[in-house]
């Protein structure tokens, strides 16, 4: 059967675990010594073809994972791309377009890349950086967990956005979610990180391995807000990834689709603190209008010297259900950001 593959999986226990791993070896056994670099052997009146090879990998198994008397069904095996954007060509697009260093916009409907400038190349992340922080949140974490902020959450550097905790106080993860993603609390971003990993090395390792997890392999954090860290580096197209994760927890397009939040939580005294923390995506706010046709509705900005002005976004046409990830690092200015990022998005409906 050229261009076929089948793999018929072992009963018992070495066949659950090691069934998959025999047979392709099996496999090859067979396709080599019908003449596949054996001298003297009969070489294949049909030569394995890769041109002709399904996309990918059959196997045959039965309904509850074993070959059970003989009784078995075929199933694919899905490509781990599958259902992602693959950039092929950036030459193909219009680089006058987008001035800043990098810009990717993604449909996630039917996986069209519909521009690419520099998605591979490493860049700093800034608060983009929390992103990935919210998905392991959300993900792994409990958000009715009660947190006490500890020393690790006193954020000096000058310019550092905050959500204004102190030590002592007392939240949850659910509004420490919103400080880390509305005011871009770096100091809620170190919060969550100690809570769940009892340090920010902790965390980081956390963050890594579900970057690697993801296949972000152009990705390496050392903590979980975005300050500046020359280890501390991304790419466009695995913001992306990342991203494309987080959309699939209502709860991160609920807190990234917010405006404001309104937190209310106990000091290290017992008292009440109230506090509204605001968001800084322009269109989301209203400080800048997306193109007619096109609705914004999630998204995280970042911003240090070192990474320029960068946005991570979600949009959908407003007559339809089609949504689209963009991207923008490293604009130069924050006016420059959402000019970069309207010239992007208008290739939605253009």
């Amino acid at each position: 059967m050229a261009g076929d593959v089948q793999v018929m999986r072992p009963t018992g226990t070495l066949g659950k675990k090691a069934g998959m791993g025999l047979s392709l070896f099996g496999v090859w056994m067979a396709v080599s010594l019908c003449g596949c670099g054996f001298g003297g052997m009969t070489k294949l009146e049909k030569p394995y073809s890769f041109e002709e090879r399904p996309f990918a990998l059959a196997a045959d198994v039965s309904a509850d994972g074993d070959a059970a008397d003989g009784q078995s069904e075929t199933v694919t095996l899905p490509l781990f791309a599958q259902d992602l954007c693959v950039v092929t060509d950036e030459d193909a697009f219009d680089g006058d377009i987008v001035d800043s260093e990098a810009g990717v916009l993604f449909s996630l409907s039917d996986g069209q890349v519909l521009y690419s400038k520099n998605a591979f190349e490493r860049l700093y992340p800034a608060s983009t950086t929390k992103i990935m922080t919210a998905l392991i949140a959300i993900k792994y974490g409990n958000l009715e967990d009660t947190v006490t902020v500890t020393d690790e959450a006193v954020i000096t550097e000058a310019g550092a956005t905050l959500a204004d905790i102190k030590p002592g106080d007392v939240l949850t993860m659910e509004q420490l979610l919103y400080g880390l993603m509305l005011p871009s609390g770096n100091d809620a971003g170190a919060a969550i990180a100690v809570h769940m990993s009892q340090s920010i090395e902790g965390f980081a390792q956390l963050m890594n391995e579900e970057a690697a997890r993801l296949g972000a392999t152009g990705t390496h954090f050392v903590n979980p807000h975005g300050l500046h860290n020359e280890d501390h580096y991304t790419t466009a197209y695995d913001l992306y990834l990342i991203f494309n994760e987080a959309l699939k927890y209502p709860k991160f397009r609920e807190v990234t689709g917010s405006v404001a939040y309104n937190a209310s939580y106990k000091d290290k005294d017992g008292n009440d603190v109230t506090k509204v923390w605001e968001g800084g995506n322009w269109y989301l706010t209203g400080k800048r209008q997306a193109p007619e046709g096109v609705t914004v509705f999630a998204g995280k900005t970042g911003t240090t010297q070192a990474a320029g002005c960068c946005l991570v976004m979600a949009s959908r046409k407003e007559d339809g259900e089609d949504e689209y990830v963009s991207i923008v690092l490293k604009a130069k200015t924050r006016d420059n950001l959402y000019e970069n990022m309207t010239n992007i998005i208008s290739k939605i409906v253009n």
